[in-house]
């Protein structure tokens, strides 16, 4: 019985490995978040809640989730840099490594805008009980997070097919 200590290769194979792990779930928390959000909690909302109850509650679930997606837009930021940086930088990288990173940026820019500028705006609403005021606003909401929605699934699409063209 022989005992096999870990090479620097092997230790860096793992690391790139869990680095990558971690971006996949980080990915699909945001993404696959987003899809519930848009095919299933809201359609539901819609169908059950009169907009003094579907405002309120929406606006709530949606302070929960974007906390969520805070957290997620940083992990898959610095697992996606410590990648490309760990296998040489962006003048190593494959072109859909570049389309990924700048399709992400995008993404998390709409976030950004989504978060810090639109929401509040739905909040103060909804605080306020203007149901009027609040609707188009998270029927803004709604629409930012679907061409976001767009973005991660081609995301998703270069990072399985892209490797191979």
């Amino acid at each position: 019985m022989s005992v096999r200590f870990l090479t620097h290769t092997d230790t860096a194979m793992t690391l790139y490995a869990t680095l990558l792990l971690v971006h996949l779930l980080a990915a699909t928390f945001w993404v696959g978040g987003m899809a519930c959000m848009h095919f299933a909690v809201r359609p539901a909302a819609v169908a059950r809640l009169d907009p003094p109850q579907r405002l309120p509650f929406m606006t709530a679930a949606l302070a929960r989730f974007f906390t969520g997606v805070t957290v997620t837009v940083v992990v898959i930021l610095v697992t996606g840099l410590a990648m490309i940086f760990g296998r040489g930088g962006f003048g190593a990288a494959h072109w859909s490594v570049h389309a990924m990173f700048t399709l992400g940026l995008v993404m998390m820019a709409v976030f950004g805008h989504i978060r810090w500028a639109v929401y509040p705006r739905l909040q103060r609403a909804v605080d306020s009980s203007e149901w009027k005021a609040a609707a188009p606003v998270l029927d803004g909401i709604r629409r930012l997070v679907a061409l976001n929605l767009v973005l991660g699934v081609v995301v998703y699409g270069i990072a399985t097919v892209g490797r191979v063209l």
